[in-house]
């Protein structure tokens, strides 16, 4: 199996009890059961992006990737939560299932729905209160900073919770073992315990990078728009003129963070990655080995490799 820098580009997210793994072919989500046993689905994908040229394109390749996530993370979330509490499942009718299923929808879009009130209106709110809108570099960096403290507030609220902290322990294991494989590293427990749990590509830096880029974007997008057509008459139509240009941004931050882990390597780019994998120490928490282990099963299953292959020992 080809490791190391041959190897091939693996990605993953922390679920319920579990990780999620994906490799250009597969993808693989293994969950822990309170019995401690795992439970493992597997299942052949190829990239949105890698199924149609265009969808390829470098930044369009960003956007759709982006989309791909939400809707893969909603999916394996959704399984996890339904296998980690198997026993209740079990005891409620079909249609209680479907009325969750319509549930977790909901609940989905009243989330995607405050989180662009929180991130995006309110900071808007505040820069234009502050009277900063009409000069467009002061008011996006007070709007910038606000969006960022408040994400970092957001990330250090729910990193309080018992049930989040699990998650993020789960978030380092699928670090770790990503780490250990990219290195051409056996895939032990005691390999993996040497790796950091911090990531160049890690989903939590991309975010970061939309939030810079946002701030630096727009800037000079709101900058050109004022100039011709004058000042926004308030922060709500400032924030609908915003929204058709997030997916580019998006597409922008991915190949950013794509360059980064590349020449991660770099003095240069080890400082402009700092602050992501500074702010990683919110979303990941130090897993144990039964944590690494999950991790461990969900890599070699998206990579269609037996344990007894790759590892000389399973301890």
């Amino acid at each position: 199996m080809p490791s190391g820098k041959d190897s091939p580009r693996i990605g993953g997210q922390a679920i319920i009890e579990g990780v999620m793994m994906r490799s250009p072919e597969r993808i693989s989500a293994v969950v822990r059961l309170p019995s401690g046993e795992t439970t493992c689905k597997t299942w052949e994908s190829k990239a949105w992006a890698r199924r149609h040229k265009l969808l390829g394109l470098p930044i369009v390749r960003g956007a759709v990737s982006l989309a791909e996530a939400l809707v893969l993370g909603i999916r394996t979330l959704n399984w996890s939560a339904e296998v980690a509490l198997a026993q209740e499942q079990q005891e409620r009718s079909k249609k209680q299932k479907r009325r969750d299923s319509l549930g977790l929808t909901a609940s989905l879009v009243v989330a995607v729905v405050l989180a662009v009130g929180l991130f995006m209106l309110v900071p808007y709110e505040i820069a234009t209160l502050l009277k900063t809108d009409r000069q467009q570099p002061l008011f996006h960096l007070v709007a910038g900073s606000t969006r960022i403290v408040f994400f970092l507030v957001y990330l250090w609220i729910i990193s309080q919770l018992k049930d989040v902290r699990r998650l993020f322990q789960y978030h380092g294991a699928e670090h770790q073992s990503i780490f250990s494989y990219e290195k051409g590293e056996e895939l032990s427990p005691e390999s993996m315990r040497r790796q950091s749990r911090f990531h160049p590509r890690c989903g939590t830096s991309f975010l970061l990078i939309v939030a810079l880029l946002v701030m630096a974007g727009f800037i000079v997008f709101d900058t050109a728009v004022t100039a011709w057509w004058g000042a926004y008459p308030n922060a709500l139509i400032r924030l609908v003129v915003h929204l058709p240009f997030l997916p580019l941004i998006a597409g922008l931050s991915y190949e950013v963070l794509r360059v980064s882990d590349r020449f991660s390597d770099s003095a240069a780019f080890q400082l402009l990655i700092a602050p992501g994998l500074a702010l990683q120490r919110l979303t990941t928490r130090p897993p144990d080995d039964s944590q690494r282990e999950v991790a461990r099963e969900a890599l070699l299953n998206a990579l269609d490799v037996k344990a007894e292959t790759h590892l000389s020992s399973t301890a």
